[in-house]
């Protein structure tokens, strides 16, 4: 039995209207861990002013229609809804057609992940194949495993493998 997750909804952090939304055609085949490279995040007030901050960045300064993560986890676990479940992403370039992009609150070059974040991952993952939006046979990588990037960061990519047993 699949552990449940909690996501708290866009409306619940503040985001903006995404300026559109693509859906994927079929469940993700993949899944690309990120981590969003600025200090991490331990608690829900802290995380949502960030997650605000981000997709500012994203919409303005990158031209994006949105936050570019399907979601994202704050230190303490808190799973944040980006562009949700079953939506094109703008977090792997070539890769955002057919993956679920998760990033990962913080900077793991300096950090390592927590627990509960790798926790958290876990069962979202896990919930991801129970309601069909991730294949259960999904391969795992870190962003620079498809594009040149330090991300996931040392640390979270070293950590991956913990995320590899769901």
């Amino acid at each position: 039995m699949a552990q449940t997750v909690t996501i708290v909804s866009r409306q619940q952090w503040g985001a903006v209207a995404p300026k559109s939304r693509e859906a994927l055609k079929c469940s993700a085949q993949k899944v690309v861990i990120h981590h969003t490279a600025n200090p991490s995040c331990k608690d829900q007030r802290e995380c949502m002013k960030r997650l605000v901050s981000i997709q500012s960045t994203h919409m303005m300064e990158r031209d994006f229609d949105d936050i570019g993560y399907n979601f994202l986890v704050g230190g303490d676990g808190t799973v944040y809804e980006g562009r949700g479940w079953g939506v094109v992403g703008a977090h792997s370039k070539g890769h955002n057609h057919d993956s679920l992009g998760i990033a990962f609150m913080g900077n793991f070059n300096v950090d390592t992940p927590s627990i509960d974040a790798m926790s958290s991952v876990r069962r979202l993952l896990q919930s991801a194949v129970s309601q069909g939006f991730l294949n259960p046979k999904f391969t795992l990588h870190g962003h620079r495993d498809l594009g040149q990037t330090e991300c996931p960061g040392g640390k979270l990519y070293a950590a991956l493998p913990q995320l590899r047993g769901t």
